[in-house]
This record gives structure tokens, C-alpha cells and sequence, in this order.
């Protein structure tokens, strides 16, 4: 498997015991998202992102995103596995800027249809 760099923007999908890490974004929640470090891929960049602004070590480790095409919007979404429950200090966010939310609590959150159906294969039943 070879890792490209990234381009655009990244977001990260953290699904933990059934609820996806969400932060702040202005006046509602989002996926913690940021850009690529030059000739970082998009696997990396979401680990990083991640770390830095909630705390949480995680492993970005399948992207979402068309392998065909890019995303038109220059958007792409990698899974990153939880590798650790606490989030370390010096978070970029405040916990109160960090929640993990349950599937159903994500119904007003703007998520990409590929996150939206990634979450529909790994809602409980």
C-alpha cells in the first residue's frame, strides 16, 4: 500500500464503543478536521489533527475518500482507530470543545454521504 500525500482538507472519524468524537465548530459540532503537512498523506495528517486538538491518540488507518476520484471538494475522511481513552493534556481544545457523541446525536451534524455511510454500517442494532 502506498500512502499519497493529501491535499485539501482532512477529516478525522473517530468511532469508539459506538460514538463518533466530535469538536466545536462554530456555532455547532464537527469532525475534527485540519490540512496536510507537505507530503503528508491523508492517514497521517488525521492522526495528527487528531492528537493535536483533542489529545486523543488515534491511528488513521482507511480513508473514506474515492480511490477513483478525489472528492470534488477537495474534503477527504480517513477512520482512525482510538489507541488511547484519556486524551493527553495540552490539547489545542478544550473538553468542553470535545465530545463523543452517540450515532443518533449526529443527525444535525454536516457529515460527508461517505462518512454518513460508513456510520450506517457501524450503527447497533
Amino acid at each position: 500500500m502506498t500512502l499519497e500525500p493529501a491535499e485539501g482538507v482532512v477529516q478525522a472519524v473517530v468511532l469508539y464503543d459506538g460514538r463518533l468524537l466530535l469538536v466545536a465548530a462554530g456555532h455547532g459540532w464537527a469532525l475534527p478536521s485540519g490540512t496536510p503537512e507537505p507530503a503528508e498523506p491523508a492517514e497521517a495528517t488525521a492522526a495528527r489533527i487528531v492528537y493535536e486538538l483533542t489529545g486523543y491518540l488515534v491511528d488513521g488507518t482507511e480513508s473514506l475518500a474515492a480511490h477513483d476520484a478525489p472528492p470534488a471538494d477537495g474534503t477527504s475522511a480517513v477512520v482512525c482507530q482510538l489507541l488511547s481513552e484519556t486524551p493527553s493534556d495540552g490539547a489545542a481544545l478544550a473538553p468542553a470543545q470535545v465530545r463523543w457523541a452517540s450515532i443518533p446525536e449526529t443527525a444535525d451534524v454536516v457529515l460527508p454521504e461517505a462518512v454518513r455511510a460508513y456510520l450506517r454500517g457501524h450503527t447497533p442494532v
